[in-house]
């Protein structure tokens, strides 16, 4: 789904009054400057490569000069923290952006407080997107506490997929080793691992951030709401775990490639050392018997030639059965 912005507004990308009723009401710049907390719910999203919204938000939203400077960052860390006006949370979700690599996580940057939420980006993240969506359907999130336990449950989900196609890819790797071209094979194992370890990088640090946020929750987020936070808490850890798993499985299938790729060398090397092996005494009879000097046997017979070929055919097969019997052939 496009990121649109509602009523084309030009400092922010979605900007709703959340009803009771799960619908949201679109709010245009002047109606968001004239907003009051007895309004009711207000979430902001905003683009931070925005001049004017980096403007808005440094001059206008009346935030603690730390939250600013948390939702204006280059780069972020997952994390939470509860402040007295609020609470200030930094998530990543995988990136399913047409295009761009899912290992390159997009981070969402969410100021919450009793009765608003401001988020912003630097990149499009599908899961806001579903949520602005959800508002226009009417089976949105009610208050801002739900807002983030929606958001939460949104990029949980996402990652989910992420993890089942690692697991997916892996399965199909692992059924083809043996069968196919260890080349291209294991070609497609090496950024799997990639795309991995990049993930892992943000999702331990994801999970105790949730963890944190539903242990010491703040007071305007409802005992519902902190439920949905620990469930999504386990969720990332059973992901977490999930991974740590598809990286083991991984480095397995990396070895196992190898391994193979050295025993396909091994053979390829033995059955060229038997054959150097049987052509070496024949290589000694016609070296022998080809020197430019008097006395040669066989030189003045006819059977000369034959008995040559006798006496090599001879060592040939009598290298065969010697590598037989130790059991080398």
């Amino acid at each position: 789904m496009p990121e649109a912005q509602t009523n084309n507004n030009p400092l922010f990308l979605f900007s709703y009054l959340l009803g009771d009723d799960g619908h949201g009401t679109p709010l245009d710049t002047g109606a968001v400057t004239r907003w009051t907390p007895a309004d009711g719910n207000l979430w902001l999203h905003l683009d931070i490569a925005n001049r004017a919204s980096r403007e808005w938000l440094e001059r206008d939203s009346g935030l603690p000069a730390q939250a600013i400077e948390a939702l204006l960052a280059e780069e972020t860390r997952p994390r939470a923290l509860v402040m007295d006006s609020g609470l200030l949370v930094v998530l990543r979700g995988v990136n399913t952006n047409p295009g761009d690599n899912p290992e390159d996580m997009v981070a969402v940057r969410v100021w919450i407080e009793s009765d608003r939420v401001i988020s912003t980006r630097r990149r499009r993240l599908l899961s806001v997107v579903d949520i602005a969506a959800a508002l226009d359907e009417g089976t949105g999130p009610q208050n801002t506490g739900a807002l983030l336990a929606g958001l939460v449950n949104r990029l949980a989900h996402r990652i989910g997929d992420f993890v089942d196609a690692i697991e997916s890819q892996l399965d199909t790797i692992e059924d083809e080793i043996g069968k196919s071209e260890a080349g291209p094979v294991r070609a497609r194992l090496s950024p799997l691992r990639r795309q991995m370890a990049a993930v892992r990088r943000f999702l331990a640090p994801q999970r105790d951030a949730l963890d944190r946020l539903y242990r010491q929750p703040a007071s305007f987020i409802a005992e519902s709401n902190i439920h949905v936070l620990r469930e999504e808490a386990d969720r990332i850890t059973r992901y977490l775990e999930d991974l740590d798993l598809a990286r083991e499985r991984a480095i397995v299938l990396q070895e196992e490639i190898l391994s193979n790729m050295a025993q396909e060398q091994n053979t390829r090397m033995y059955v060229l050392s038997v054959i150097a092996a049987i052509f070496l005494p024949l290589t000694f009879v016609t070296g022998l018997l080809g020197m430019n000097v008097g006395g040669l046997p066989g030189v003045d017979s006819k059977l000369g030639f034959l008995s040559s070929v006798v006496v090599m055919v001879v060592a040939a097969l009598g290298l065969l059965v010697f590598f037989r019997s130790k059991k080398w052939l």
